[in-house]
């Protein structure tokens, strides 16, 4: 069974026993979650979301993603160069269960 459920702002693509990163939730590993904005379950499509549909999911871990890098560079002016670093926290979730509602 296919999904697409928004979590934080952004939509995503979920079947059972996917592993997914989502934007960093306040649970702690080991701990299950529900996911109620659904905004479809195969072929039904809700507007915007389908009523008593739930995803069941369970908190593997949080963490940080890896760094990446951000220049600023200005044309011809060699003295403001900059390099600076971000790291987006995230939580990485297992989905156990669709439930159709």
């Amino acid at each position: 069974m296919n999904a697409v459920i928004k979590v934080g702002g952004k939509q995503y693509f979920v079947k059972e026993n996917d592993e997914i990163f989502i934007e960093k939730l306040d649970a702690n590993p080991g701990d299950s979650i529900s996911f109620d904005q659904v905004l479809m379950i195969d072929s039904k499509v809700g507007s915007p979301f389908l009523e008593g549909a739930t995803v069941l999911g369970e908190v593997i871990k949080n963490g940080k993603q890896r760094k990446i890098r951000i220049f600023k560079y200005k044309s011809k002016d060699r003295s403001n160069r900059k390099t600076q670093g971000h790291r987006q926290p995230y939580t990485k979730v297992k989905i156990t269960k669709i439930n159709n509602g």
